[in-house]
């Protein structure tokens, strides 16, 4: 199998669970938890496609300094290949501080570090040349390849017979569409998650998203809707895939493992449907733990959970969630559900989803 080619952002995350509060001036909040990760969505997604036992080649840029160490020693033990991955002598790896809240979900301190420094020539094209697909991850955290030059980069690599995908960040700049715009037509699939989506394209409705992506010349757009699954379309077929059932430890890096499942599949071949639903699969594994790709397994194993977890059709989904009421001593609630399951369903027809 040809490799997959990771190429953005490299960040080193502190980690610190469960943070429920941010601490007033000169106090001290304790925590159960605090250790230090691989992050950002370049080697996320390229450690998680290691754990799953796909050749991969990472491409970005990280200081002289212990966290770069931390990332370069973390990705090589899993088997990726790091060569591509330059080192700054002008600024410090990129780091985050990441609070994760009860609940899962995260708060950030982020520094961009040598990630500001990444360009179009710190690609070495003799690294990755031969691989098949062409990841971009973290659009809007590369103010040096973003826009204009990340355009290029993705056209140099269709040119070179590659497989083309993007991954987005939220743009605290606000400029959006206007920035990526240049990029859209060069792109065989973009994994943008629902809100960096509907920013993005100006529209709320996940079809409606995809319709304005596919306007601009993209292949295919993956939406990602965590607790919702995920929306794909391109121009001959549209469907909503259901989460995975699990419950959830840490959402950091549920995007990024959710788009190295998609490129998994892409890579082997599979149908769009088996694909999207083996990136549910990965990024449900990965909110199972703490850190970014801790709850990443090999791919026997996933596909193992994806089997018993992950639903398939959104008919299955409801079916399983309504047989799971009828199976209480409560008729009354047994109406109801069933009546409720049949509702979704209607809508989901309504809107145009696959069930």
């Amino acid at each position: 199998m040809r490799p997959i080619a990771s190429v953005g952002i490299l960040v080193a995350d502190v980690v610190a669970k469960p943070v429920s509060h941010y601490p007033e001036r000169g106090v001290c909040a304790h925590v159960e938890r605090m250790e230090l990760h691989v992050g950002g969505c370049a080697s996320n997604t390229g450690l998680a496609l290691a754990k799953l036992g796909l050749p991969v080649r990472i491409v970005g840029k990280v200081g002289r300094d212990p966290f770069g160490d931390f990332l370069l020693a973390e990705l090589s033990r899993y088997g990726a290949d790091t060569r591509g991955v330059r080192r700054s002598d002008t600024a410090g790896t990129s780091s985050t501080m990441v609070m994760v809240h009860p609940d899962g979900e995260r708060s950030f301190i982020h520094s961009r570090g040598a990630n500001a420094e990444f360009t179009p020539d710190d690609i070495d094209w003799s690294v990755i040349g031969d691989c098949a697909v062409f990841h971009l991850a973290g659009v809007y955290l590369m103010p040096q390849m973003d826009g204009e030059p990340a355009a290029r980069v993705l056209q140099d690599a269709k040119r070179r017979g590659m497989t083309t995908c993007l991954d987005t960040t939220w743009d605290a700049s606000g400029q959006w569409m206007r920035l990526l715009q240049p990029c859209l037509p060069h792109l065989d699939y973009i994994t943008p998650n629902y809100g960096e989506a509907s920013m993005l394209t100006g529209e709320t409705d996940p079809e409606r998203i995809a319709d304005r992506l596919l306007a601009e010349g993209v292949g295919t757009a993956v939406i990602k809707m965590d607790a919702q699954g995920c929306f794909v379309k391109n121009r001959e077929v549209a469907f909503h895939l259901p989460a995975c059932s699990v419950e959830v430890v840490d959402m950091l890096g549920a995007g990024d493992c959710f788009t190295a499942g998609w490129l998994a599949g892409v890579s082997m071949g599979w149908d769009l449907r088996r694909t999207a639903r083996l990136a549910n699969a990965v990024g449900a594994l990965c909110v199972s733990a703490l850190g970014a790709t801790t709850g990443v397994r090999p791919l026997d194993e996933t596909l193992q959970f994806m089997e018993r977890q992950c639903p398939d059709r959104l008919a299955d989904f409801l079916g399983d969630y309504v047989g799971s009421v009828r199976g209480s001593d409560e008729p009354v609630a047994e109406q109801a559900e069933a009546i409720i399951g049949e509702i979704l369903a209607e809508k989901a027809r309504a809107e145009g989803l696959d069930v």
